[in-house]
This record gives structure tokens, C-alpha cells and sequence, in this order.
């Protein structure tokens, strides 16, 4: 297999192998990889995706595998993100000439976005049946967390199951190829999964403060098997990625029952589905070893195994098949990556540069959106050309409605 990756020696830790030729990374992003790379508890090495840049508590598009020990920073706070898509039996002649009432039946099916003052609007508020059998799949275990962490309780985990979030959460209607439909959608565990990885990374600080004496950087705080808190995380960050994947299973279920109301030709759904998560850590064998494997904005891309790659507002995604490539971890990138902050970008475009960029997609086109502008992301063609080796694509998908959280 071609060699894909560059590969970068850490003072004093483990190497970084970058599938970043052609792709852009900044210096921020790197000095994260670094100080990552310099754990004792990292094994063999980190590989970083051609999506990669700055994160908050580590850096977006890393592979991270660690021996008997977790980094909930890492892992991050929006705990089980991911992807959904599904394709149909319709094409694209079947859709109305008009999609601003399909755009509409959808955002009326599924709680999204923020109010005029910025507070998160996704909550049920007559939440339907649907959303309450399947969170009671979910209410045994979260009891017992609420029993060791009672703060839990307060969060919206009942009302925000089915809801899609805010930032760069969306639901689009795609078409691939062949022109045949798709629907996609991007969420995670919600305000549930928000309080779970920030409540053990505030424990994973206070433990490092003790224990932990020379970190190259305290969102990299860490619990060790066997510590106090190791096995409590293992289980929360465990149920918070399937109250994730339900999310957008919820979610996907009502976007085609409300795409039935405004489509006329009945429809089969379901041909082709794929549910996979990009902010998540579990257990995982490689290189004959043991580990836990955190992947922060990348995708498991085992041999024959579909994943989802999508590009920005206006541009391609991709359905993707993994090559099992040893040396990413069986990894790939979970999207294009952004290349300036939510701020630039708000600053740098106008509403005329949004309209523009996003012609031909029934989506908002407003002030509120500006930060996810496509040319706030990475050249998603750049990024797929980097991970040739990592994946094969299986379909291209291109949006004609976008509903933004």
C-alpha cells in the first residue's frame, strides 16, 4: 500500500505519522499533536487526519491510542458526534420543483438551532412518543450514573433525544452519483453528553493536579486504570455514545416522515444506511495490542466498513468504504476540517459571499450561518486526495436542501 502519511519525530514522546500532504495545518494544531504525542500513556504513535486542526482539549482529526488510561478532553464534550445517511428508492425527478416546503417539514419534525439570543431552542416541549420509548432504552443506566453524580440530572437528556443541536449539526438532503436521494444528518449526545465530558474532565484536572505533575498541557488530564474515576468515565462515556447513535436514528426516522408528507411518490428508505460516530473512545486491538482508542474527529475505516466524509455547506460529501489501514489505526477523516475560526469567518464574509457560495441549496442564507460558510473549511477534494490510502469512495453526495442547527 502506498505510503500516504508524513511522519514527524516528538521530543521526548511518540512519532506523528500526518496525513496532511496537499492539506493545510497550523502551528496551533501541531503543538497540540505534540504535547499529545509526549504522554507516557500514548502508544506507538498518533496519526492525524487531512481534516486536522486546533481543538479545544485536543486536536480535531487525531487518532489517539492510550494503554490503560483515558483522556476525557480528548474525547471532548460533544461525546458520540457523528454522521447518519440513508438512501432512497427516489430520484432526483421526484423531487418538487420547489424545496422550500421539504426544507420546512423538516425543520418542523426536528427541534434545532438557537434563539435570537443565542440560548439552544433544540428541546421537545410536547416531546412525542416516539422520543419517549426510546429514550426509556436509555433511562436504566443513566439512573444509575445520576445515582454516583446527581448533577446529571439537571441536564435536558430526555427532552433533547430526537433534537439536532446547534454550530455545525445539520440535516441535508443529498443526491448521489446516480442522482438517486439521500438523507444525512450530523449530531451528537446533546446537552447530556456536554455535562458528562465536562464534568470528568473538571475531576481529570483536579486528579492531574496530584498525581499528574508534569503535563505539557492540563486538558490532556487523564485517568489511569484502576483510579478513582477510570471505570465511572469508561461506563458515562460508554452510554452517552449510545444515547448519540439513538440520537440520529430518532432524528432520521422523522426526517423521512416528514419528507413523505411533502413528497408525493411513495418511497423506501433504508437501502443503503450508515451510522457512525467521529468524537468517540473505545476498546480496540492494534498492532497486537490492547488499547484505548480515541478517535477526535475521524472515523473507524476497518477493511470493507462505510463511514461518511461530508464537506461543508455547498460542497460534496462522500460515503466512504475503509481500506484498514494499520498505520491511521483504521482511521479517516470525519470531514473537511476548518481552516479559520467561527469569528474570522464572521468577520471575513458577507451574506452576498454565503448566497453565493451555497447557490442551488435550499438552506438559510443569513448573517446567523456566516461561520459555516464553505470557505471556512479546508478543500474537500485536498482531503480526500490525502487519505487515498485510508479510504475508497463509494458514493459522492451532493446537498439541495440544508437545514443548519
Amino acid at each position: 500500500m502506498e505510503t500516504q502519511y508524513i511522519q514527524e519525530e516528538t521530543q521526548g514522546g511518540v512519532p506523528i505519522k500526518m496525513w496532511t500532504r496537499g492539506v493545510p495545518i497550523e502551528a496551533d494544531a501541531r503543538k497540540q499533536l505534540e504535547n499529545a504525542a509526549r504522554l507516557p500513556i500514548v502508544f506507538k504513535h498518533i496519526a492525524a487526519m487531512p481534516d486536522v486542526h486546533f481543538g479545544i482539549g485536543a486536536t480535531v482529526g487525531s487518532v489517539i491510542p492510550t494503554l490503560r488510561a483515558i483522556i476525557p478532553a480528548a474525547v471532548g464534550v460533544d461525546i458520540g458526534c457523528g454522521m447518519i445517511a440513508c438512501k432512497t428508492s427516489l430520484h432526483a425527478n421526484d423531487l418538487p420543483d420547489n424545496l422550500g416546503p421539504l426544507r420546512a417539514a423538516i425543520e418542523r419534525a426536528v427541534p434545532h438551532g438557537r434563539t435570537p439570543g443565542g440560548r439552544d431552542k433544540g428541546a421537545w416541549e410536547n416531546k412525542p412518543a416516539s422520543v419517549d420509548t426510546a429514550w426509556a432504552s436509555l433511562e436504566p443506566e443513566f439512573t444509575e450514573l445520576c445515582r454516583d453524580y446527581p448533577r446529571l440530572k439537571n441536564t435536558n437528556h430526555d427532552k433533547h433525544l430526537g433534537t439536532l443541536g446547534t454550530g455545525n449539526h445539520f440535516i441535508e438532503v443529498c443526491l448521489d452519483e446516480a442522482n438517486a436521494v439521500w438523507f444525512m444528518l450530523h449530531s451528537g449526545s446533546r446537552g447530556v453528553g456536554n455535562a458528562i465530558g465536562n464534568l470528568f474532565i473538571e475531576l481529570a484536572k483536579k486528579d492531574a493536579r496530584v498525581h499528574q505533575a508534569n503535563l505539557p498541557d492540563q486538558d490532556l488530564a487523564y485517568f489511569e486504570e484502576g483510579s478513582q474515576y477510570f471505570g465511572d468515565y469508561v461506563r458515562a462515556v460508554g452510554w452517552a455514545q449510545k444515547y448519540a447513535r439513538l440520537n440520529r436514528e430518532v432524528m432520521m426516522t422523522r426526517v423521512i416522515a416528514a419528507a413523505k408528507t411533502v413528497i408525493t411518490k411513495p418511497f423506501q428508505s433504508y437501502i443503503e444506511a450508515v451510522n457512525c460516530h467521529h468524537n468517540y473512545v473505545q476498546r480496540e486491538t492494534h498492532f497486537e495490542q490492547e488499547v484505548l482508542l480515541t478517535r477526535k474527529g475521524a472515523v473507524s475505516a476497518k477493511a470493507g466498513e462505510l463511514g461518511i466524509i461530508p464537506g461543508s455547506m455547498g460542497a460534496r460529501s462522500f460515503i466512504v468504504r475503509g481500506k484498514g489501514n494499520p498505520e491511521s489505526f483504521m482511521s479517516c477523516s470525519h470531514g473537511a476540517g476548518r481552516i479559520m475560526s467561527r469569528t474570522q469567518a464572521k468577520k471575513r464574509f458577507t451574506i452576498e459571499d454565503q448566497v453565493r457560495a451555497t447557490e442551488g441549496v435550499e438552506c438559510r442564507k443569513d448573517a446567523e450561518v456566516i461561520d459555516e460558510i464553505p470557505m471556512a473549511y479546508k478543500d474537500i477534494d485536498a482531503v480526500m486526495a490525502a487519505q487515498k490510502d485510508l479510504v475508497e469512495i463509494v458514493h459522492t453526495l451532493k446537498q439541495v436542501v440544508c437545514v443548519k442547527g
